[in-house]
């Protein structure tokens, strides 16, 4: 290994990746230092330039492959390396569950420091391309050139882009031809939505002077087969909207909701905004065991519909209901998991932020025939407290499934004020997960620990752990 230098920061030559790291990096080690490298994997021997410097460790990209790896796999998307997302194409899928399945055990021990039962083996999911139900485009009249573009020393007149993010640039968006994300009408509607507006000369929306009148793109589909499209717009020009609304209900009759949103803000998010319906239905709906769930154009639903099927699975397996027990889901979105376990309990509490999914998940209870839920929404720590309990009872069966940040301490304080027998604790981020685990310790043994993968060729992974009552608590 050998050091040269390229203007003010130091090349490292023949630099061996030596293992996986967080967010989707691998380590080398150079100088005593860590280097974290993003799209190689253990075996490659790189050519590395730090972009980020500090004494113990340093980030860096890849500047040349002095030697691949035997492991490593043709990663099949052609934005890959460049688009932020599926950072581990490159690795083959056992390999990654191996890596994910580590991370669990890793977060588990490091950070909660509980005592632990043999971690159960991850759970692959059944696809690894075109399994995700949701995606978001955002439209840009900047969109980011590539490497290969930028040496060409071309001059781009045109710089409108339809495509995702690029990673801690909130400005810049990669204009994309094809996802492997979500079946491939997807992306026949982004593409044709794309065209479309650039032969009609309709503004792209530019990001820092926050002007123009297209802004996002929403995919939603389901299992079933229905189709939901939503075009946000920044402006509220009728004609333009009417023409681009128009062209997609003729080009695509298989939408079965197409919807639309004007929003002015200086964010993206669409819960606070009206959601119009120009042609089908206002809702899609997903189907499991016989259930049918709504899914509105705010709700949540786990992007991965078919793996969502076994993890709540695993979930009620965990959860040992009996047709006695009253059962709290925290976070529960639009009610999938409560009415998903309703029909084997006495009784469901469901809580959730967002009132639109509330009033989902009690129309998926109507809609079902299921009675004995109750759904609830609001601030969960503001909601969930001791008056709460006292009100509706001490539960059996505590399910919760937070958002990456966790759950608030108020909201751990409560569920040991409830001391339910069980906690079945669902988490996207296992380093939150055991942080909460370790405030619950005290009165609560962790009995089995199962992570599930949603996300291939990611780094995510999501981690169920069962966590009983301990005698005399």
């Amino acid at each position: 290994m050998g050091k040269r230098r390229r203007g003010k920061l130091p090349v490292y030559e023949g630099v061996e990746i030596i293992d996986v790291a967080a967010e989707g990096k691998s380590i080398a080690k150079v100088d005593g230092m860590t280097l974290f490298v993003p799209f190689a994997i253990p075996g490659d021997v790189v050519d590395v330039q730090p972009y980020r410097k500090r004494k113990s460790f340093a980030e860096g990209k890849v500047m040349r492959f002095v030697e691949y790896s035997k492991d490593r796999v043709e990663p099949v998307c052609e934005h890959f390396g460049v688009c932020g997302g599926c950072k581990w194409q490159m690795l083959p899928y056992e390999l990654q569950l191996q890596h994910k399945h580590q991370q669990v055990v890793d977060n588990l021990t490091r950070i909660g420091k509980v005592e632990l039962p043999e971690v159960m083996p991850i759970l692959g999911a059944p696809k690894t391309t075109f399994y995700r139900n949701k995606l978001e485009f955002t439209f840009s009249n900047k969109r980011w050139l590539t490497e290969e573009e930028i040496d060409s020393e071309q001059e781009f007149k045109q710089m409108n882009g339809l495509g995702f993010h690029i990673p801690k640039m909130f400005d810049k968006v990669l204009d994309i031809n094809k996802c492997w994300l979500q079946v491939d009408v997807s992306n026949q509607i982004r593409n044709a939505v794309r065209a479309f507006c650039l032969e009609h000369n309709f503004e792209f929306f530019d990001l820092r002077e926050q002007t123009g009148l297209m802004r996002t793109l929403i995919i939603r589909t389901t299992s079933t087969g229905e189709l939901m499209v939503i075009v946000v717009f920044f402006e509220d020009d009728a004609e333009k909207r009417n023409m681009l609304m128009q062209h997609l209900a003729d080009e695509f009759p298989q939408i079965t909701s197409l919807l639309y949103i004007i929003n002015e803000k200086r964010n993206d998010t669409i819960t606070d905004q009206e959601v119009i319906t120009w042609k089908g239905n206002d809702c899609i709906y997903e189907e499991m065991e016989g259930l049918r769930f709504k899914i509105g154009p705010k709700s949540f639903y786990q992007t991965n519909s078919e793996q969502a099927y076994n993890l709540y699975k695993v979930v009620r397996d965990f959860a040992q209901l009996k047709e006695t027990d009253l059962v709290y889901d925290l976070y529960t979105g639009t009610g999938t998991i409560a009415n998903f376990v309703a029909r084997d309990v006495k009784k469901v509490i469901g809580i959730e932020y967002v009132e639109e999914a509330i009033e989902d998940a009690r129309h998926n209870s109507q809609a079902n025939g299921i009675d004995n839920t109750l759904f609830f929404a609001g601030d969960m720590k503001d909601i969930l407290n001791q008056e709460f309990v006292q009100e509706h009872g001490t539960p059996d069966v505590l399910i919760t499934d937070p958002a990456r940040p966790g759950m608030h301490t108020d909201v751990i304080e409560t569920i040991l004020f409830a001391h339910p027998k069980r906690i079945v604790y669902v988490s996207c981020n296992p380093a939150t997960q055991a942080r909460d685990m370790a405030l619950l310790d005290e009165h609560y043994k962790v009995m089995r620990v199962q992570p599930v993968d949603m996300f291939p060729h990611t780094h995510h992974v999501e981690n169920v752990v069962l966590l009983e009552l301990k005698v005399n608590s």
